[in-house]
């Protein structure tokens, strides 16, 4: 077989014709292959593909103000759906706080929430290995329906599916950070920016971090009235207290305990409720509540205090001391990096209308308003940001181990030819990287992303494929020096024998990495490594043999014409 496979070898390098097809079909193999990523986008980029997780967490965010009862009421929605899923082991609730912390919990800060308008869900799944259904696909299930359903209750309601992290932690899968110098104007940028976000594909789960402005009431004591009146401004202060909050009124001793027990008086739930959300029905609450002042009279509260309607003061956020508002949106399924792209086209196209845009680095955007000349800039970040720095370093990591590999063998060989070939055969296993994950995508029900991953594998497959150009021209060397062969039959004599241990090696690293193939983090490593691999023997033993053959190899080995000796022979 590898006398037939030699002679193949030596017809294809000698034929004119051959040669300059089999050169001709590489080039266009690898401009179809960097075609599919851009602009066909039949391979999609991404940092890391979907984690099948056992648990995530459903985040609810009412706008500001809201009651408890109202943020219990959207949870209770939402529990009463999840409770018919048959996968579902249990549920945990955390309202008006966060739930006890995740990985995904550190980064979006869980840790801090404390307030009437929030709640965190824990859902725990049964094991990923006894699941038909991963649980990024049942969270795509899930959303629409829930956010549809309970996050139409109250206006400005937010629910947002968290799941633990494949990769790094971030605040979201896009996020664009507004800076300016005046907060309103950040915060009117900051809507416009979430309303194209809203609008873009693939973008789910979309919130602005920052608090909404509503309306509070301001209690002011009149402190002539309350002197006049006979009742004490502590009298006054406990029984507020007692109204809204809540108050430690007396302490019981204990038998079992050594610390006194304190025993805490507050009012029903529905006496602390308010008829309508204005003055007038916080004027009659008060009006509700009655003092007893020294002579046995009683003295609505109303008459004592003066109720001032304000708006609220909302929280200043910063970064590097400069004032910011985040805006956040997480992608369905789907890589952050066309959404993005898409969203900022959006921009470029209709903020025109108040802005003059000058685009910054590599999708940052300044805009200056044409009536006051504000500044406002525009930072990308999240796992965009993430996937945009790793992609860099991983393509900088790539260049400096073809740039070690060539100089490691100008050295060797004292050629730049001979190292060039090398080089080139292994780059061309890039090719059978991008059709393999081209190929994945057609046979799993999500899309096969590349990811960092796969590029992992793909810089790991070039010390290999380097290893099989160098047995062909180290041995097509060793032919011609010492058995006297001329140059297309020691080539063709090289490959052919070589081809063996090229794919014995070829086999075993295909073998062993298809156990990595079905991972759902590593899975582009294995589909790298695999495919890879066959490209860079396809590239080993029919192009170098066809550009060891266009090289001056007479001259680089120093091949002087002797009488040729049996390969066979010591």
């Amino acid at each position: 077989m590898f006398k037939k496979f030699e002679n193949l070898i030596l017809n294809g390098i000698q034929s004119s014709l051959q040669r300059k097809l089999i050169l001709a079909g590489t080039l266009i193999a690898f401009i179809l292959s960097i075609l599919m990523i851009a602009p066909t986008q039949m391979v999609l980029a991404k940092m890391l593909p979907g984690k099948n997780n056992d648990t995530f967490t459903i985040y609810i965010d009412m706008a500001n103000g809201s009651s408890i009862e109202q943020t219990k009421e959207v949870s209770d929605c939402v529990v009463g759906f999840v409770q018919k899923e048959e996968e579902l082991n249990d549920i945990e609730v955390f309202l008006g706080m966060g739930a006890p912390l995740d990985f995904a919990g550190l980064i979006k800060g869980s840790q801090y929430k404390n307030s009437e308008n929030v709640a965190e869900i824990v859902l725990n799944l049964t094991s990923k290995h006894h699941r038909g259904e991963p649980s990024y696909f049942m969270v795509q299930r899930m959303r629409p329906a829930i956010t549809s359903t309970c996050g139409t209750l109250y206006p400005n309601t937010i629910i947002s599916f968290v799941e633990p992290p494949a990769g790094p932690p971030v605040l979201a899968a896009i996020v664009a950070e507004i800076y300016g110098k005046d907060s309103e104007s950040i915060r009117k940028l900051a809507t416009r920016v979430s309303d194209v976000f809203k609008d873009t594909k693939g973008l789910v789960d979309v919130d602005i971090m920052q608090d909404d402005i509503y309306d509070t009431y301001e209690i002011h004591i009149n402190t002539t009235k309350v002197s006049n009146s006979g009742v004490s401004i502590k009298q006054l202060n406990d029984i507020l207290y007692l109204a809204f909050e809540g108050m430690e009124i007396a302490v019981k001793n204990s038998d079992i305990h050594n610390d006194q027990i304190p025993i805490y008086l507050s009012l029903s739930q529905e006496s602390k409720k308010f008829t309508n959300k204005d003055i007038e029905a916080v004027k009659s609450k008060l009006a509700a509540l009655k003092l007893m002042n020294q002579m046995g009279m009683m003295t609505p509260i109303n008459e004592l205090v003066t109720v001032i309607p304000k708006k609220s003061n909302a929280m200043i956020m910063s970064k590097n001391l400069h004032k910011m508002v985040n805006v956040m949106a997480e992608t369905d399924m789907v890589s952050q990096v066309y959404p993005l792209m898409s969203a900022r086209n959006v921009i470029l196209d209709t903020f025109s209308d108040e802005f003059d845009i000058k685009k910054i680095g590599l999708f940052n955007l300044e805009l200056t308003e044409k009536k006051s000349g504000a500044v406002h800039k525009i930072i990308w970040d999240g796992e965009m940001e993430v996937t945009l720095d790793t992609f860099v370093e991983l393509g900088a990591a790539f260049i400096a181990a073809l740039v070690l590999i060539f100089l490691l063998m100008v050295i060797y060989y004292k050629s730049y030819t001979l190292s060039g070939i090398i080089l080139l055969g292994s780059f061309l296993s890039i090719v059978g990287v991008i059709v393999g994950h081209w190929i994945m995508d057609l046979f799993v029900s999500d899309t096969f992303f590349l990811t960092a991953t796969s590029l992992i594998g793909f810089i790991a497959l070039i010390g290999i494929s380097s290893r099989n150009s160098l047995l062909l021209i180290d041995f097509t060397k060793s032919l011609m020096g010492e058995k006297g062969m001329h140059k297309a039959e020691a080539i063709a004599y090289a490959t052919a024998t070589r081809a063996k241990p090229i794919f014995l090696t070829a086999a075993a690293i295909i073998l062993a990495s298809t156990l990595l193939a079905g991972d759902a983090v590593f899975g582009g490593l294995g589909v790298s490594l695999i495919f890879g691999t066959i490209a860079a023997v396809v590239a080993s033993l029919i192009i170098v043999p066809v550009l060891l053959y266009n090289a001056d190899l007479e001259r680089h080995f120093n091949f002087h014409e002797k009488k040729a000796v049996s390969v066979y022979e010591p």
